[in-house]
């Protein structure tokens, strides 16, 4: 158990590293201009070596989506009987802060950061795209699964895109306000307003919203 804790630990160690190598070099000359060769270069590892930690060009700025994605589907899985499946995303929202949560000047210098590579690279916008449809696809089958509903089903769906339309609209909303240059502190409050707004919209239906008056 201790050699394999050892094991793990120096992986961990070295995705670490060539992720912050990646970090900083694609904050320098953006995620395009940037090889992958030459990430491995400066990390002194293969580029093999950065293949077999991150399968994709793309995943050395993603990488950690995959674990939101596992705890996105355990709040809504493991919540409490009574709860609904919107509560509890909001509830998990509403319990994210990442980089948007810490105060100190390197986490807002690295939130400014990854927001301008992100948004300057047609390459990571359209990867999110998938990466969120896949949450989408996900979500949807958990909510079929425990709702019992047919292989054709339309709700688990359309509540699955819903609720990730909540949290793709907040990724939007986030990036304009840091581009905007928003303190974190307000950036913070305004992003948990919306997330309150959202799911009441969600959790009361639809039915009435956008009636057209005259």
């Amino acid at each position: 158990m201790t050699e394999l804790g050892l094991r793990e630990r120096k992986k961990q160690r070295t995705r670490q590293l060539i992720a912050e190598t990646a970090r900083h070099l694609f904050g320098e000359r953006g995620f395009e201009g940037v090889t992958v060769a030459e990430i491995a270069r400066v990390a002194e590892v293969s580029e093999q070596t950065v293949f077999n930690y991150f399968p994709t060009k793309e995943d050395l700025v993603y990488w950690r989506l995959g674990t939101f994605e596992e705890e996105l589907l355990a709040a809504i899985r493991d919540r409490e009987p009574g709860e609904s499946a919107p509560a509890a995303f909001r509830r998990f929202l509403l319990g994210q802060s990442g980089l948007l949560g810490r105060v100190d000047d390197t986490a807002r210098e690295q939130l400014r950061t990854l927001t301008r590579v992100i948004t300057e690279s047609p390459a990571l916008l359209a990867r999110e795209q998938q990466i969120l449809a896949g949450y989408t696809h996900s979500l949807a089958q958990l909510l079929a699964q425990e709702t019992g509903a047919a292989a054709d089903a339309i709700e688990p769906t359309v509540a699955a895109t819903a609720m990730i339309g909540v949290h793709r609209s907040l990724i939007d909303y986030t990036r304009r306000r840091i581009v905007a240059g928003v303190a974190h502190s307000r950036l913070s409050r305004d992003v948990r307003a919306r997330i309150e707004r959202a799911f009441a919209l969600l959790e009361h239906g639809l039915a009435g919203y956008a009636t057209k008056l005259k």
